[in-house]
């Protein structure tokens, strides 16, 4: 646990710096930090809100080359063969229907404030459901006041910054995870937004060549989750842009299985910050969509790419590390009328080895889009989208992807007020 006193004192300055702006702001608008949602649209004293809402959604994917059969609906460049033949030959034509969701919405006041519920799933399988049409928990939350308990995004993460595309994934460089929390919002005003949370800890362990140095400890690694990891957000909101500073603190560790004390078993502090900015164009909707985010064994953060421990070191003498990386994202969307719309941009994700990692491992991994959507009404959406994507492995070996998608959307919603008695 080296480290962690260093990482706790920057949190407590972190927190002691934003405290004043916490108590302008209160003494400002006392209101708006009483209740993060209270405002014109909260519900009459005695009312309830209940609203579905829904998407169908069905995609032509055409891959002129190949990835991993189980991601061949989207474009993660992690999942690009870097060996020729690897997946199979170039080529392949996919229709799906995974990006279909259905969720509901439901406000009610509660001792004063307003209580928000959130459920919602899609059907784009991943984890132990790589590659099926099944369940998949997007949101599963509830927020009372300055309170929120549940999954949904990370505190870590700015979903603002995701473009205007057709593609599931998206591009990599981004923080980009939904995760169950516990988090608390003292300020939430149109200007200024804070917030801290703990969060569940998922640890990505590279076992590298710790395989061939003792088989048997290679194969009985896990990871080792002992504390939750700390998330810290900071937003500065305009007219219509707005600048995020985000910081994430954790521990990520290694054990193994079946041995005393199950022994060795290894920790290292994590943690990384991220930027991102929605910068508006005037006189149009245009925005550009900007984050950088640079850190130590967080890519279970990332969108797409590493790991957060890994070995270095010798054979003879090896060391856990927690491997540091860097991403970045600009994105462009562009209005060219009030039904048409298009999005260009590029995204990368860059790894630092460690030296016991093995010839394969992910190096770096980067990606580009551009494409041109039509929404004759606010429900219905169709288009045709652009992809390229690159991996590069630690030893030097690559491989590159091309693509086509086109999509059509329809989304739906339906609200429903009742009153309940006095």
């Amino acid at each position: 646990m080296t480290g962690i006193p260093t990482a706790a004192v920057a949190v407590v300055s972190l927190l002691t710096a934003v405290a004043p702006v916490y108590l302008a702001v209160a003494q400002e608008a006392p209101e708006a930090t009483r209740s993060i949602e209270e405002g014109p649209g909260t519900p009459a004293k005695g009312a309830m809100t209940f609203e579905v809402e829904g998407v169908l959604q069905a995609d032509y994917v055409q891959d002129f080359k190949r990835v991993d059969r189980n991601w061949d609906d989207t474009l993660r460049p992690s999942r690009i063969p870097t060996r020729k033949g690897q997946f199979g030959s170039d080529g392949h034509a996919s229709v799906s229907a995974r990006q279909s969701g259905f969720g509901f919405n439901a406000t009610a006041p509660v001792a004063g404030h307003e209580l928000h519920a959130r459920f919602y799933f899609d059907l784009f399988g991943s984890g132990n459901n790589e590659g099926e049409t099944t369940f998949h928990l997007e949101h599963a939350y509830a927020q009372w006041g300055q309170w929120l308990a549940g999954r949904t995004d990370t505190l870590f993460m700015d979903a603002d910054i995701f473009p205007n595309i057709i593609d599931f994934w998206g591009p990599p460089g981004m923080v980009y995870v939904r995760n169950a929390q516990i988090r608390w919002s003292p300020i939430h005003t149109d200007r200024y937004r804070f917030a801290i949370a703990i969060e569940k800890p998922a640890d990505d362990i590279d076992p590298g060549q710790i395989r061939v140095i003792d088989p048997a400890l290679g194969e009985n690694l896990q990871s080792d989750e002992k504390v939750p990891d700390l998330t810290v957000q900071f937003r500065l909101s305009g007219e219509s842009d707005h600048i995020q500073i985000a910081g994430l603190l954790r521990r990520v560790g290694v054990e193994t299985l079946g041995t005393p004390n199950n022994e060795p078993r290894r920790s290292k502090v994590g943690g990384g910050v991220n930027v991102t900015s929605t910068i508006k164009l005037p006189g149009s909707g245009d925005a550009l969509l900007l984050g950088a985010v640079y850190g130590k064994g967080i890519a279970s953060y990332l969108n797409d790419g590493g790991t957060d421990l890994a070995p270095g070191g010798t054979p003879e003498a090896p060391v856990a590390s927690a491997v540091p990386l860097w991403g970045v994202s600009a994105y462009y969307n562009h209005r060219w009328s009030k039904s048409w719309t298009s999005s260009i941009g590029y995204g990368r994700t860059q790894v630092n080895n460690r030296s016991l990692q093995e010839a394969d491992a992910f190096k770096f991994g980067e990606y580009s889009s551009v494409n041109l959507l039509w929404s004759p009404d606010e429900q219905l959406m169709m288009g045709a989208e652009a992809m390229w994507g690159r991996r590069e492995d630690k030893d030097g070996h690559s491989g590159d992807d091309e693509r086509l998608q086109f999509t059509i959307r329809y989304s739906f919603s339906a609200a429903l007020l009742t009153a309940s008695a006095p």
